[in-house]
């Protein structure tokens, strides 16, 4: 099993990113915070030539009641969708929740972690 999923769009990053960023809204799903990579790069005196965007997210209602379940499950949040440029494609993906999942024996966070998964690549499909 990949530990990501991935897709390729045809739109620009900035468009792909808002578009992600929306359909991330519709879903239920805010953007707690966006991390442009090269732009932070630079400002550490680092020149990287990539585009790339990281998105941290967010269902504060699935967060709590995961928590609730394991506080183990902090480790994994908020959940990563990342837009980047590689090899002339623009790519929409995501670390897979189930992938990180795995490594906690809790009961049930398999479920939890397929329905935001599911959630998650929905919103990837959307946006591309």
């Amino acid at each position: 099993m990949n530990f990501d999923y991935a897709l390729v769009t045809k739109k620009s990053l900035e468009q792909a990113v808002d578009d992600v960023k929306e359909a991330l809204k519709e879903l239920k799903f805010g953007t707690l915070w966006e991390l442009d990579v090269p732009s932070k790069l630079k400002e550490k005196g680092v020149d990287f030539k990539g585009k790339a965007r990281i998105l941290e997210v967010c269902n504060p209602h699935k967060a709590k009641a995961v928590l609730e379940k394991d506080m183990n499950v902090i480790y994994f949040l908020p959940c990563k969708v990342v837009v980047y440029e590689d090899q002339g494609e623009v790519r929409l993906g995501m670390v897979r929740p189930t992938v990180f999942m795995e490594m906690l024996e809790s009961e049930g966070l398999q479920d939890f972690a397929r329905e935001v998964e599911e959630t998650i690549k929905t919103a990837l499909h959307k946006a591309q």
